[in-house]
């Protein structure tokens, strides 16, 4: 009996990532040291302006606070011309698991946000994704675990029922819930990218993601969030054929259906998971925290990132060291995590063709691989200007991130630490 082509036994292995997460801490004693790899920063250009406004909001704030500042931020960075009446809008949050905010996204902020497109004239407001492998898998002859599930616990599916949204999940119609959208011209993906069909009928997307750590792509923010769309042969392609691992979901938001709707990223980042990721990790909640607002999903990863960078400042060292957060030690040990991703999606067959994923040293905005190829299909690095307009974060803050998402600051600071 060949087990590992049965879907019985692989979904013997869904949900079982806290577990698997004790015994890897366990056996990867041996392999901690570090070879990272560094991005040669004086080839990125400089892009085009863009905008990215914050709201402050003290730590222990309500659930109401927090709710406003959404609004504003959203209201500060676009105007809705966009919206008309009774347009429909997807609002696509990180529903990778069960675990609450901030593993996954903030599910007040997602509550508020279809508030204020309703209010704005949305007709449909739908909330859809597709969780991670290890607690979800669809495969065409069947399905093993349930995104709805995830989100009853995590908090997100009341949260939308309350608001009086809409929840669509792919997985639920099955395999041919999916139709083939190609990405940008001279991308890493050898096939068509399966994303649902749903994308086809809304008119607009909302990107509402979370700011966290990921075991095997450094940080998880906008742009990782679009594996969530991808159906399970476009991720089995994704993370086997892994020398390309960031290219690939950078270019996952070049697709038309994507591309063509997406209207405005936001970020709840009050709360901020610092190591490991994407499900559990060492969590910061800053005295203040940030809800990160942008037309622009490259400006709002750049800010992201900062403050993701920003807030493992404040994570006692050991939390950063060795398996518990695995993204810091050795890229062996990276490229073995991915291989076991690769497992679930593909079983043993797939696993050994799986390449060798490589780590980076992300200790820079302009450091990262996912935004490096973000700046070369968009045209550079953008200038961005953060915009404070209630005045609610701290100045020394905005002074901060401010500078790490200046290219000449980092520019000036690499030749330094070369010399």
């Amino acid at each position: 009996m060949m087990l590992k082509n049965n879907l019985t036994y692989q979904c013997f292995f869904i949900g079982r990532r806290n577990h698997l997460r004790e015994n890897f801490i366990g056996a990867s004693a041996g392999l901690l040291s570090h070879n990272e790899k560094k991005i040669f920063q004086a080839e990125i250009k400089p892009g085009e302006p863009a905008k990215v406004f914050l709201e402050g909001v003290r730590r222990g704030s309500s659930e109401d606070v927090i709710a406003e500042a959404v609004w504003n931020a959203s209201l500060q960075a676009t105007d809705f011309s966009w919206l008309s009446r009774g347009d429909s809008v997807l609002i696509k949050p990180a529903n990778n698991s069960g675990e609450k905010y901030p593993a996954t996204t903030h599910p007040g902020s997602v509550a508020s946000m279809i508030k204020l497109l309703k209010e704005k004239g949305a007709g449909r407001v739908i909330v859809m994704d597709m969780a991670g492998i290890e607690h979800v898998k669809l495969r065409p002859d069947g399905l093993c675990g349930s995104t709805r599930e995830l989100m009853k616990r995590n908090g997100l599916w009341e949260a939308v029922e309350k608001a009086d949204g809409e929840i669509y999940l792919p997985e639920e119609e099955g395999w041919n819930a999916f139709f083939e959208d190609g990405p940008v011209s001279g991308s890493h993906w050898k096939n068509g990218i399966m994303v649902p069909k749903k994308l086809k009928e809304v008119d607009h997307i909302v990107l509402m993601p979370r700011v966290s750590r990921h075991p095997l792509a450094g940080a998880t923010l906008g742009l990782k969030a679009a594996v969530g769309y991808i159906r399970f042969d476009s991720r089995l392609e994704y993370h086997r054929d892994a020398r390309s691992f960031y290219e690939k979901h950078t270019e996952i938001n070049t697709i038309p259906s994507i591309q063509n709707k997406l209207r405005l990223i936001l970020s709840t980042a009050t709360k901020v998971q610092t190591t490991f990721g994407p499900d559990n990790g060492y969590v910061v909640e800053p005295e203040t925290g940030l809800i990160i607002a942008s037309t622009s999903i490259v400006a709002h990863d750049m800010v992201a990132l900062a403050w993701l960078i920003e807030s493992r400042e404040s994570t006692p060292e050991k939390e950063k060291k060795g398996a518990r957060d695995p993204y810091a030690t050795k890229s062996r040990l990276v490229s073995m995590l991915n291989s076991g991703v690769v497992f679930l999606l593909g079983g043993l067959k797939e696993t050994i063709k799986t390449q060798r994923l490589q780590k980076y040293d992300i200790s820079s905005v302009f450091n990262d691989p996912t935004l490096y190829r973000a700046f070369e299909i968009w045209g550079g690095a953008p200038k961005v200007e953060l915009k404070d307009e209630s005045a609610s974060v701290p100045e020394q803050l905005r002074k901060s991130l401010t500078n790490r998402i200046i290219l000449e600051n980092n520019l000036e600071r690499s030749k330094n630490e070369e010399k």
